[in-house]
């Protein structure tokens, strides 16, 4: 699963010191055009239209494939979802590597960890992908778990997140804000028992974020900010 990474602040913590778990894909990474290209990629190669980004923000859900019948008025069979998840995967290995962490990241981790506060990573981006990733921002040390999904791709998060809130021990969940670009990391933080903050920077559009009943936001500092607010 995961790892313990860089110099275990979350070892020397108060249990009751606020913890956010950060989302990494249209969160702290900001890659929504090339997920939007490999969309588009994939769709090519199954005779799909092309999709803009309004219109993905508008219909985007998770479990995926349920977004996939928003665009082709069914669930796709499970060797079309099979065909469907390569194609993107092999297209955003490529689209990828021409984006950066979001703006003003490095000063938000690192404010945060230098108030005595600690931080995770939780994403459904796979763990040994994500890992090396995070290594080369240089940004590791800035949180005391990063985890990524080990199973198949396309599901929920909740299962994930309530293992790893309970992975740290010096972590109460009631003091923890996730903070994510999805409506399914409202729900994943919710089923912890954690607070939410939602961000208008990544896959979903700020009407459907609203729809979760948490924060939301414009800006990842708004976020931290807010984080700091709610788990008091």
């Amino acid at each position: 699963m995961g790892k313990r990474t860089g110099n275990d602040v979350g070892d020397h913590m108060e249990k009751h010191a606020t913890h956010i778990v950060w989302d990494w894909n249209g969160t702290l990474f900001h890659d929504i055009d090339a997920v939007i290209g490999a969309t588009n990629s994939a769709f090519a190669e199954i005779g799909l239209e092309p999709i803009t980004l309004e219109s993905y923000r508008d219909l985007y859900c998770v479990p995926v494939p349920r977004f996939y019948e928003r665009l082709m008025g069914r669930l796709p069979t499970d060797a079309e979802w099979l065909v469907m998840d390569e194609a993107f995967h092999r297209h955003y290995s490529t689209h990828r590597l021409g984006c950066e962490l979001a703006e003003g990241v490095h000063q938000l981790l690192e404010g945060w960890q230098a108030a005595g506060r600690s931080q995770s990573i939780l994403s459904m981006y796979g763990h040994d992908e994500l890992l090396p990733i995070v290594r080369d921002f240089g940004i590791e040390s800035r949180f005391v778990r990063v985890e990524g999904r080990t199973g198949p791709s396309g599901g929920t998060k909740s299962a994930y997140m309530v293992r790893h809130l309970a992975a740290m021990e010096s972590v109460d969940p009631r003091r923890t804000v996730v903070i994510g670009d999805a409506v399914d990391d409202a729900l994943a933080a919710r089923d912890a028992g954690a607070h939410a903050v939602l961000y208008t920077g990544g896959s979903h559009s700020r009407g459907s974020l609203e729809a979760a009943g948490v924060p939301v936001v414009d800006t990842l500092a708004e976020a931290v900010e807010l984080a700091g607010d709610i788990a008091v």
